[in-house]
């Protein structure tokens, strides 16, 4: 049967008995993944009870009804489990830890945020990695103490990423 090429949603035929089954196979696909959420992180096999509606993503090495299924993402269903195929740059929210599961380069990441700048209240607050900045050194009068800060100071920027080493 004919799909979409991104969703796998099945196609209406001219002439089709039952058009029904075909538009709700389609809407249960819909209902999985747009504004997809998960329950927890990827999990190897199905839980035991799961609520309808409820979606997982499944670890590498699944078992039971899940097996061969790795990587997809599987939606319970009052027909059983749904399994729709992970694609690159789907997003999913994962509701036990509030971060978003983005599919990238054919594994499931975590917590990452991508992005060239981060603005707050419409000021950027982060941006592009800046040059290195070497420690103090040398100088007439030293203050040992303003150079301690200051070697905290770098350290935490480049530890942060914010600064190159």
């Amino acid at each position: 049967m004919a799909a979409t090429p991104r969703l796998g949603l099945p196609y209406l035929n001219v002439g089709q008995a039952q058009k029904e089954f075909t538009h709700n196979e389609a809407l249960q696909t819909l209902d999985a993944l747009v504004a997809g959420a998960v329950e927890e992180p990827p999990r190897a096999s199905p839980p035991a009870a799961p609520a309808i509606g409820a979606c997982y993503i499944i670890a590498d090495g699944a078992t039971d009804a899940w097996a061969g299924m790795s990587q997809s993402v599987a939606a319970w269903t009052s027909g059983g489990w749904r399994f729709m195929p992970a694609m690159e740059g789907m997003s999913l929210y994962e509701r036990t830890s509030g971060t978003w599961m983005a599919f990238r380069n054919g594994a499931w990441e975590s917590g990452i945020v991508r992005g060239s700048a981060l603005f707050i209240g419409g000021q950027q607050v982060v941006g592009s990695r800046a040059a290195a900045i070497e420690s103090p050194a040398g100088g007439a009068t030293i203050d040992a103490e303003g150079r301690t800060a200051i070697d905290a100071i770098l350290g935490a920027l480049r530890q942060h990423g914010l600064i190159d080493t």
